[in-house]
């Protein structure tokens, strides 16, 4: 589909349309475009721009990864289909594996994410391989199934567009979960370590540039004053406080 430049939702719009191809190629599940839809949502209320308490999560996860020993970026089929570049990029500059992680699991799927990884510059995609394949203990659904060189063996973990079954358990297991989530409320939101409550395909690329940036030394002190239930409130306030203005320029149009 061409979408006009001049379009007032032009990025949404390429947003859904790389979601659809994604659908159409077959690694994209239905579930998925409903979460996009209930993500739009969100999107809408922060303004569609990463805000600041977005920003100091950002750097957060970018000194995670600094100090971890075994950094893992779990990817989804929406993941995939919306920043694959962004998503390689991160990962060859922190040196985190790319992990294809499901709750709706097939091998086809699997393989085709990993597919669609290294036509964007992947060299190595985990959570393909059945002689790697292991469970985590405490989690009932397909995405328990992790590669024991990734997120069995990970102390930080990325997980982008998350499910809250997940999070829990990988923080039960002693891990570092790095949430992106536009949704605030949520589970993985509230149990994460971090969580950045922005659009992943404005994110990702802000979580690498960030880390370039910064030195062991600072990245201490970052996660030594971060503190995710503050940052958690501060994106309600402003949710709040965008909706107060959307309402009084409201009742002034009338």
């Amino acid at each position: 589909m061409k979408i006009p430049p001049d379009h007032p939702r032009a990025e949404a719009l390429k947003i859904r349309e790389r979601l659809v191809r994604g659908f159409e190629d077959g690694y994209v599940v239905p579930q998925g475009l409903i979460a996009q839809g209930r993500g739009e949502v969100f999107d809408y209320l922060i303004g569609e721009k990463t805000i600041p308490p977005a920003r100091e999560a950002i750097k957060a996860a970018a000194a995670a990864f600094k100090l971890a020993e075994h950094p893992v970026i779990s990817v989804n089929g929406n993941t995939a289909a919306l920043c694959p570049e962004d998503l390689v990029e991160l990962s060859e500059v922190t040196g985190a594996p790319l992990e294809v992680n499901l709750f709706h699991r097939t091998e086809d799927r699997v393989e085709k994410i990993a597919e669609t990884l290294r036509e964007a510059g992947a060299d190595r995609v985990l959570g393909a391989d059945p002689e790697h394949l292991v469970r985590l203990p405490n989690l009932s659904s397909h995405r328990a199934v992790v590669d024991d060189r990734g997120i069995y063996r990970a102390d930080v973990v990325l997980v982008p567009l998350e499910d809250g079954d997940r999070t829990r358990a990988l923080k039960e297991l002693g891990k570092t979960v790095v949430a992106i989530d536009l949704n605030p409320l949520s589970r993985t939101a509230r149990d994460a370590d971090i969580t950045i409550v922005d659009n992943v395909v404005r994110c990702v690329r802000k979580i690498t540039r960030e880390y370039e940036r910064m030195d062991p030394d600072r990245a201490k002190g970052v996660l030594r004053e971060y503190d995710n239930g503050r940052v958690l409130a501060r994106v309600l306030d402003h949710i709040r406080e965008r909706l107060r203005v959307l309402a009084d320029e409201a009742a002034g149009a009338t």
